[in-house]
């Protein structure tokens, strides 16, 4: 069984630790299927509201809340 000769120092092991947590914070965004906005993978388009070419999240529309003002 392979032993170490020295021991590992708490620089060294931080060093090596630290690497493995720059993946958490990349963000490379990419663009919508459906509008082109730029969104993160695996997130509900913010634009849109579609996620996986399915409606996920419905908006309302200006022009429905104009028209609703004026029969007012």
């Amino acid at each position: 069984m392979a032993v170490p000769k020295k021991k590992t120092s708490v620089s060294r092991k931080g060093l090596r630790r630290a690497g493995q947590h720059h993946k958490l914070y990349r963000n490379h965004p990419i663009g919508c299927p459906n509008c082109g906005q730029m969104t993160l993978p695996h997130h509900v388009c913010a634009a849109c509201g579609q996620y996986k070419g399915k409606e996920v999240i419905k908006f309302k529309d200006d022009k429905e809340d104009g028209q609703e003002q004026e029969s007012v």
